[in-house]
């Protein structure tokens, strides 16, 4: 069980799928393989992130992928309410084609308000996660999540999920002294407090600003070892989940996860 597997690497947050993270489908869950996982992570004593599937974009200018991502973050919400998850990761999007920036963000609004209005108080939040800054991005820089937050009227269940790599790439110089402070700071300024809600912690192949989402290892990348110590001791950060994406097999991870420990 993946409980158990967590557990074993001294993992204290998971981040699952619950369909195919590079297709559509929205498979129904088991209700008893539910209920032991429930379980599991309650027993361990794990924080529970579901992703959504990658190829959702919200402000999608094509109506079949529009449609479809609606579905698939409906589908995520449900189950991770079944599962007993904390927040349903969901990446902030593009509008594909130069020019379209307003009305990808009314089709957010229009997809996300209504899904945020009904939610019932025992399913997962939504956590946004701004991209890395490729292609016509909605919310990559700190400051482009102001406006993705006032088109969801700062709906209190719309929180961010912060991506130490993406925000590299997208020009947030984490890696010089006080760099990953300051990047924070602006985070909690510009969304508000409480509004953080997980962190993706990732070092980076490529350089700063170079809008290419490749994820290293902790302290194997562009990022560097003691800007993570940094997030870990940031008041914004204290009782956060806190997520590995790193390559790797398991060893790689639980050496991953003892280090991240370590600097904590």
């Amino acid at each position: 069980m993946v409980p158990e597997r967590a557990a074993a690497i001294g993992a204290e947050a998971i981040q699952i799928f619950v369909g195919n993270p590079r297709g559509w489908a929205t498979p129904s869950g088991d209700p008893g393989a539910d209920a032991a996982f429930r379980a599991g992570v309650a027993q361990h004593g794990i924080a529970v992130l579901i992703h959504s599937a990658y190829l959702v974009n919200l402000g999608s200018p094509a109506s079949l992928t529009y449609e479809r991502s609606i579905t698939s973050v409906a589908h995520a919400f449900s189950r991770g309410a079944a599962i007993g998850a904390r927040g349903v990761v969901v990446h902030t999007g593009s509008c594909v084609t130069a020019g379209g920036r307003e009305a990808a963000l009314r089709q957010v609004r229009e997809a996300l308000l209504p899904m945020l209005d009904a939610l019932p108080d025992d399913a997962p939040d939504l956590w946004l996660e701004p991209t890395a800054g490729q292609g016509q991005s909605l919310a990559a820089g700190i400051d482009d999540l102001g406006r993705y937050l006032d088109a969801l009227e700062r709906h209190p269940r719309a929180r961010i999920c912060l991506d130490t790599c993406h925000a590299f790439a997208a020009g947030h110089d984490l890696a010089a002294p006080g760099g990953m402070s300051s990047t924070l700071d602006r985070l909690l300024a510009v969304a508000g407090a409480g509004r953080l809600a997980a962190v993706h912690a990732n070092d980076s192949v490529d350089a700063c600003g170079s809008f290419r989402d490749r994820h290293a290892r902790i302290g194997a990348g562009r990022i560097g070892l003691e800007p993570f110590r940094e997030l870990l001791a940031h008041p914004g950060v204290a009782g956060l989940p806190v997520v590995l994406e790193t390559p790797g097999g398991p060893e790689a991870h639980a050496a991953d996860v003892s280090l991240l420990k370590s600097l904590r």
